[in-house]
């Protein structure tokens, strides 16, 4: 026969006390974020559970399938600050969420089986590269610390765009340059001070200061076919840069190297107008005559005093550049073969290439698609995204497309992805409130009523 052990009142207490605790680790440990406002119908609903109502205050777990209702729309909060509006007739899953701060395995994956949703990400999508994305039929979107929309789209999106009774914009890239052939650390300051990670296929835009890491190197392929390979330790500012296609000798191409070393190759703009692009540094100025060249800027060029053997070598290998030495009206032309080493000691003529092992960015493979558009019809079915700023990677079996900020991105069903050469209008004049809004409920009434709200018309 067997006997229970004798349990004490005090231990009694304790054991229910222990076992609550656990109990209530492990849900919290499950919980993701929460539901912040909900309208019409929807639900929480993980496995085989009962399904929950969406509403404020809701807890939401990792694994949980988020549905609404047709006029139905929810903002939800996560842990990590990421916060979503829900459109209507949307099926969300909350597949894989794990996020402590300053963690190196944060991650969240979703998937978007039929609807859309309006984003501002947190602080998984910001801390790597790969560590926030969301899934469809169609594609997968790699968010790169990024504000913006997405939408599977059936029949329901064309008569939606046709309804707006709006004019669709070009959908422009507002970009200089994009990244290529990234390997280290890479990083953008931009004017305000804001810094941002680099990765392949984000954007570089005007005033933005690229800095790389030791043993970085990268490519930056700009709109008008000009390439610069960036080498480590390296400072590089894009100060000015215009740049239409159907006219590139109004372009402007103005850039400095503040330190470190460039390999530079012109394109359409110096094609075009040679007058309109300008390489400076602190000891020189550089114009170009349809060019290919090299710069290296340490000691007294990048305002480090102290190696008197440190300063500005410039060589061309193509075409031919102007030099003209800061504080000094002379000019020298140097032909491809040729350069020079400027330091405070003097001038040096140089008849030999100097040693530069970063690759020429002639030789370098760009994507043809990154700025590229493509006459794709609103009513087209497929995923489509919208960014209203940073980086977004939309990767499907047989291709990859890099979105940046003020862009339009699309992956059909077959698979293929491309920029629609307008901005499809069913994103540009959507009614459903930011994630951020104040009085959400106010913006969706306002919209059903047909009051345009702040978001629309982007």
């Amino acid at each position: 026969m067997l006997t229970m052990p004798f349990i004490l009142p005090q231990q009694l207490r304790l054991v229910v006390l222990v076992a609550s605790s656990w109990a209530c680790a492990a849900t919290w440990a499950q919980n993701v974020g929460e539901v912040e406002f909900s309208r019409g119908v929807g639900f929480a609903q993980s496995g085989s559970q009962t399904p929950r109502t969406l509403g404020k205050g809701l807890a939401l777990q990792e694994g949980d399938r988020l549905t609404t209702a047709d006029g139905a729309s929810a903002i939800i909060k996560l842990l990590d600050g990421t916060r979503m509006t829900i459109r209507p007739n949307t099926d969300l899953v909350l597949r894989q969420y794990q996020f402590k701060e300053n963690a190196d395995n944060n991650s969240m994956v979703m998937s978007l089986l039929r609807g859309g949703l309006r984003a501002v990400t947190g602080l998984i999508s910001k801390g790597s590269a790969n560590a926030a994305r969301i899934q469809t039929n169609t594609a997968t979107i790699g968010i790169r610390g990024t504000d913006f929309d997405a939408r599977v789209c059936g029949s329901d999106c064309g008569k939606e765009a046709a309804s707006t009774g709006e004019k669709a914009r070009p959908n422009t890239a507002q970009a200089s340059a994009r990244i290529v052939n990234a390997q280290g650390e890479l990083n953008a300051v931009e004017p305000s001070g804001q810094r941002r990670h680099l990765t392949n296929g984000a954007s570089v835009y005007p005033g933005d200061l690229v800095e790389t890491g030791q043993g970085t190197s990268a490519v930056l392929a700009f709109r008008d076919d000009s390439r610069i390979t960036l080498g480590a330790t390296t400072r590089f500012r894009v100060d000015n840069f215009v740049f239409d296609n159907k006219n590139p000798g109004e372009g402007r191409f103005l850039v400095s190297l503040l330190r470190g070393s460039v390999r530079a190759l012109t394109g359409l703009i110096g094609k075009a107008n040679t007058r309109n692009v300008g390489f400076s540094t602190s000891t020189a100025t550089i114009g170009i005559r349809g060019t290919g060249f090299d710069l290296n800027c340490t000691g007294a060029c990048a305002g480090e005093p102290g190696d008197p053997n440190a300063g500005l070598t410039l060589w061309t290998w193509l075409g031919a550049i102007v030099v003209n030495q800061q504080g000094q009206s002379a000019l020298q032309v140097l032909e491809a073969g040729q350069g020079l080493f400027i330091s405070p000691g003097g001038i040096i003529p140089l008849n030999t290439a100097p040693a530069n092992n970063n690759p020429r960015p002639d030789g370098v493979v760009v994507p043809s698609a990154l700025f590229s558009t493509n006459d794709i019809p609103e009513n087209t079915e497929g995923l489509y995204v919208f960014v209203r700023d940073g980086h977004i990677e939309i990767t499907t079996d047989s291709s990859i497309l890099e979105l940046g900020r003020g862009e339009a991105g699309f992956a059909g069903n077959g698979g293929v992805a491309g920029r629609p050469s307008f901005v499809p209008r069913f994103l540009d004049f959507d009614s459903m409130p930011m994630p951020n809004s104040k009085n959400p409920m106010l913006t969706s009434i306002l919209s059903e009523n047909g009051v345009k709200t702040a978001g629309q018309c982007k």
